[in-house]
């Protein structure tokens, strides 16, 4: 190698370093343009019956807020009171309303390709943190009469707290995948028309999703009942 090209490779190898970080600072300093979630999709159409197996495929989701900390039972309820949301449980925010909480965060409604929302990809494909967080959603569930003997049967990566018309039904904690029927009420009743669904996911770090179904008296999966994302519950 000649002495030429030496001082050549040696004078780049000096200047990498800076380059580097020009690029990178140059590349932080850029918005990040990602696909949208792959396992997503925009709603279509006012309502949609919930899947073959029950699965509810239609949901608004809050765009995470930060909610560090164990997923035991007292702490994920102390997260839930600092992220509590000044919204009736009657009522429904609409696609695209804005909260603010440590700067202005979303609510998106989407359909979900599987029986489970993949909230991991929800928040990657918009540019938000997936570890270390919240995730409020809500839904509307249409009976065509009222049901009796019914359970709220979810499961959820990881934590999760759920309520139906406003009463607090099933809470599962811990560093948990997501298991159907993982968590199951107790006997409720659906009422004629719209019934509010709520929850808050917590994920301490990796992938988070959730799912949710209905069962009859049987134990049988409820097929019909319709999903919409109506702002009032009649």
């Amino acid at each position: 190698m000649s002495a030429a090209l030496r001082r050549f490779l040696y004078s780049l190898l000096l200047s990498a370093p800076a380059g580097i970080a020009i690029g990178s600072a140059a590349s932080a300093a850029e918005p990040v343009l990602r696909p949208p979630a792959p396992s997503l999709v925009n709603p279509s159409g006012p309502s949609r019956p919930v899947d073959a197996r029950g699965f509810i495929r239609r949901w608004l989701v809050l765009e995470p807020i930060a909610a560090s900390g164990p997923l035991t039972e007292s702490a994920v309820e102390a997260a839930l009171q600092s992220a509590s949301l000044p919204l009736p449980f009657t009522a429904l925010p609409r696609d695209g309303d804005i909260i603010e909480r440590n700067g202005s965060l979303r609510w998106h409604a989407v359909d979900t390709k599987a029986y489970n929302l993949n909230l991991y990809h929800f928040a990657w494909a918009l540019s938000k943190p997936t570890s270390n967080v919240l995730f409020w959603v809500v839904t509307t569930v249409e009976a065509p009469v009222e049901m009796h003997d019914v359970r709220l049967a979810i499961g959820s990566n990881s934590a999760s707290h759920w309520w139906l018309n406003g009463e607090s039904v099933i809470a599962i904690y811990g560093d948990r995948q997501t298991v159907i029927d993982d968590g199951v009420s107790k006997r409720l009743t659906l009422r004629k028309g719209r019934n509010v669904i709520r929850a808050a996911i917590v994920n301490g770090g990796g992938a988070t999703d959730f799912c949710a179904r209905f069962l009859d008296a049987s134990d049988q999966p409820i097929t019909a009942v319709t999903v919409s994302l109506q702002q009032e519950v009649r």
